[in-house]
Protein backbone atom coordinates (compact mmCIF):
# COMPACT_ATOMS: atom_id res chain seq x y z
CA UNK A 1 0.00 0.00 0.00
CA UNK A 2 2.96 2.16 0.75
CA UNK A 3 4.37 1.59 -2.59
CA UNK A 4 1.07 2.51 -4.08
CA UNK A 5 0.71 6.13 -1.94
CA UNK A 6 4.44 6.87 -3.22
CA UNK A 7 3.35 6.82 -6.98
CA UNK A 8 0.60 9.17 -6.73
CA UNK A 9 0.84 11.85 -8.83
CA UNK A 10 0.60 15.01 -6.26
CA UNK A 11 -2.64 16.70 -6.82
CA UNK A 12 -1.35 20.14 -5.87
CA UNK A 13 2.65 19.96 -6.94
CA UNK A 14 3.40 22.84 -4.85
CA UNK A 15 1.81 22.05 -1.16
CA UNK A 16 3.50 19.64 1.26
CA UNK A 17 2.26 16.05 0.94
CA UNK A 18 1.21 16.15 4.56
CA UNK A 19 -0.73 19.40 3.89
CA UNK A 20 -2.22 17.86 0.64
CA UNK A 21 -3.77 14.82 2.87
CA UNK A 22 -5.09 16.48 5.28
CA UNK A 23 -6.72 19.25 3.08
CA UNK A 24 -8.49 15.74 0.83
CA UNK A 25 -9.05 13.88 3.82
CA UNK A 26 -11.07 17.04 5.24
CA UNK A 27 -12.74 17.09 1.21
CA UNK A 28 -14.40 14.06 1.41
CA UNK A 29 -15.49 14.47 4.70
CA UNK A 30 -17.84 18.07 3.40
CA UNK A 31 -21.58 17.00 2.13
CA UNK A 32 -22.23 17.54 -1.64
CA UNK A 33 -24.97 20.50 -0.62
CA UNK A 34 -21.72 22.24 0.65
CA UNK A 35 -19.10 21.73 -2.33
CA UNK A 36 -22.13 22.40 -4.79
CA UNK A 37 -22.63 25.35 -3.00
CA UNK A 38 -18.72 26.03 -2.86
CA UNK A 39 -18.59 25.99 -6.93
CA UNK A 40 -21.89 28.00 -7.10
CA UNK A 41 -20.27 31.07 -5.21
CA UNK A 42 -16.80 30.32 -7.26
CA UNK A 43 -19.10 30.95 -10.51
CA UNK A 44 -20.66 34.04 -9.37
CA UNK A 45 -17.22 35.31 -8.33
CA UNK A 46 -15.64 34.28 -11.34
CA UNK A 47 -18.69 35.59 -13.52
CA UNK A 48 -18.28 38.95 -11.78
CA UNK A 49 -14.30 39.17 -11.94
CA UNK A 50 -15.71 38.95 -15.54
CA UNK A 51 -17.24 41.47 -15.87
CA UNK A 52 -15.04 43.94 -14.16
CA UNK A 53 -12.85 42.70 -16.25
CA UNK A 54 -15.07 43.46 -19.39
CA UNK A 55 -15.70 47.00 -18.53
CA UNK A 56 -12.48 48.03 -18.00
CA UNK A 57 -11.91 47.13 -21.37
CA UNK A 58 -15.41 48.50 -23.16
CA UNK A 59 -16.16 51.23 -20.52
CA UNK A 60 -18.66 52.79 -23.16
CA UNK A 61 -20.78 49.28 -23.77
CA UNK A 62 -24.34 49.19 -22.82
CA UNK A 63 -24.98 46.22 -20.05
CA UNK A 64 -26.59 44.39 -22.59
CA UNK A 65 -23.08 44.45 -24.70
CA UNK A 66 -21.14 43.06 -21.99
CA UNK A 67 -23.42 40.27 -21.11
CA UNK A 68 -22.79 39.57 -24.82
CA UNK A 69 -19.22 39.57 -24.47
CA UNK A 70 -19.57 38.03 -21.42
CA UNK A 71 -21.09 34.83 -23.02
CA UNK A 72 -18.31 34.70 -25.65
CA UNK A 73 -16.00 34.30 -23.27
CA UNK A 74 -17.71 31.40 -21.90
CA UNK A 75 -20.04 30.04 -24.85
CA UNK A 76 -18.44 28.53 -28.52
CA UNK A 77 -18.19 31.64 -31.16
CA UNK A 78 -20.56 29.59 -32.65
CA UNK A 79 -23.27 29.31 -30.10
CA UNK A 80 -23.04 33.39 -29.48
CA UNK A 81 -23.67 34.01 -33.22
CA UNK A 82 -27.05 31.59 -33.65
CA UNK A 83 -28.09 32.82 -29.68
CA UNK A 84 -26.96 36.50 -29.77
CA UNK A 85 -26.55 37.40 -33.74
CA UNK A 86 -23.05 38.95 -32.94
CA UNK A 87 -19.59 37.01 -33.60
CA UNK A 88 -17.46 38.03 -30.45
CA UNK A 89 -14.31 37.71 -32.98
CA UNK A 90 -14.93 40.66 -34.92
CA UNK A 91 -16.48 43.16 -32.00
CA UNK A 92 -14.08 41.54 -29.55
CA UNK A 93 -14.34 39.38 -26.03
Amino acid sequence: MRNRKSKLKAFLPDTHPEAERVLIRHLRKVPAWQKCQQVSEMIKTLRQLSLAGLRIRYPKDSDKELHRRLAALWLSREFVIKVYGWDPEKEGY
